[in-house]
């Protein structure tokens, strides 16, 4: 038995996809028999009932004075003290520039003797930002890691790719990387009356829904304008539903610039994620494309994978082998807007290859990706999958 304190910057009732993350950890590795604490910022909501987790909301806004009472508050708890901090800056106050919590986690280690690991769902902002203040917010990010790397003993990673961004931070130093993918924070809902009801009001009979789950706004939002048409055009049949926090924007959109297709375009105000997971398992396909290409730090991709849904992604830089390896996708080049076309032609064209990939997507998300294979990494129970 292990007792893990678990440092975030977001945690239900407050939205985000590391909130999501860090709660089903947190609950994964209480199911174990371990006890788990998760540092958080204040929130007025009443307390969750996660059974086993003890939630301390004693970060406040993460200032310099709210880090010293939540450290002589740690300091209550016996040595040797295992930290997992879930690292992406912008979730941390002080406009994501946060330099004091850095090296109050270097203190923790260095003074008050503790174990950290860190969890980098994102490192760093990219440098060369359009406005000066996002690449300030760049440079304040390296420095940021910095500290943490030097207080790290392990450093988990979304996806293999972040070690060559994060190696040379540690100034040299012996740091252990390990990749740990991230699971799905949609459970799969069984019951088939809500996706076929969803089929009812978007599509006419025996039609194809073409889903897509997740950021539509900038480079993915641009390619979404640029297929979708092409894929609606001289097909009545078919319909696209956008899923998520803002696809309405990209919807009205569509509609305008493309009034004969509008009452084929669709989207979802948010929704709980047993309603996202009916609107997932409604769709014939599910279209996610990235510029930087498919990668398990994606949760739009994770979704439809852990749905066991035919999916079409695109292949970038940060793409790692597995995709090409798994069979469990279609890829076309990031960026290659006609390639991703005839990817999802092809597709629908072919009921035979639709349902290899769904049964690759289900096998390949339970083999890779699944909160078990998680929470058995994290007690060192499994191997990396690098």
């Amino acid at each position: 038995m292990t007792e893990w304190h678990v440092i975030t910057g977001e945690y239900p009732p407050q939205p985000g996809g590391v909130s999501d993350y860090t709660r089903q950890v947190a609950l994964g590795l209480a199911a174990t028999g371990d006890i788990v604490h998760v540092w958080c910022p204040h929130h007025d909501a009443p307390p969750l009932d996660d059974s086993g987790v003890i939630i301390h909301r004693d970060l406040g806004a993460m200032t310099p004075l709210d880090l010293l009472r939540a450290g002589r508050m740690l300091d209550e708890f016996p040595k040797p003290r295992r930290i997992l901090l879930q690292w992406v800056p912008h979730a941390f106050g002080l406009r994501s520039a946060n330099l004091p919590l850095s090296f109050w986690i270097w203190n923790r280690a260095f003074t008050h003797k503790d174990d950290i690991e860190l969890m980098i769902h994102e490192p760093y902002l990219p440098m060369g930002q359009e406005h000066l203040r996002h690449s300030a917010l760049a440079v304040a990010h390296r420095i940021m890691l910095v500290p943490l790397l030097a207080a790290a003993n392990r450093v988990w990673m979304a996806i293999p790719s972040w070690e060559k961004f994060c190696r040379p931070y540690t100034l040299g130093r012996s740091v252990q990387f390990d990749w740990l993918p991230v699971f799905s924070n949609i459970p799969v809902h069984e019951k088939s009356n809500g996706s076929r009801a969803v089929r009812a009001r978007y599509l006419p009979p025996g039609g194809f829904l073409i889903g897509h789950f997740g950021t539509c706004s900038g480079a993915i939002g641009a390619t979404l304008r640029a297929v979708l048409p092409e894929l609606l055009n001289h097909h009545r049949e078919r319909a696209v539903l956008l899923i998520g926090r803002g696809s309405r924007e990209l919807c009205d959109q569509l509609r305008q610039a493309y009034p004969p297709l509008r009452d084929r375009i669709h989207s979802t105000d948010n929704l709980s994620s047993k309603d996202v997971s009916s609107h997932v398992s409604a769709c014939d396909v599910m279209l996610q494309p990235y510029p930087d290409g498919a990668s398990s730090r994606r949760g739009g991709l994770m979704a439809a994978l852990s749905h066991g849904k035919p999916i079409v992604t695109t292949s970038g830089h940060l793409t790692e082998p597995l995709w090409h390896e798994s069979g469990s996708v279609a890829l076309a080049p990031a960026g290659n807007h006609h390639q991703i076309v005839i990817s999802v032609e092809k597709l629908l064209a072919d009921k035979c290859e639709r349902e290899r990939l769904a049964s690759s997507a289900r096998s390949t998300y339970a083999r890779r990706f699944a909160l078990p294979n998680t929470i058995r990494m994290l007690r060192n129970e499994a191997a990396s999958p690098l």
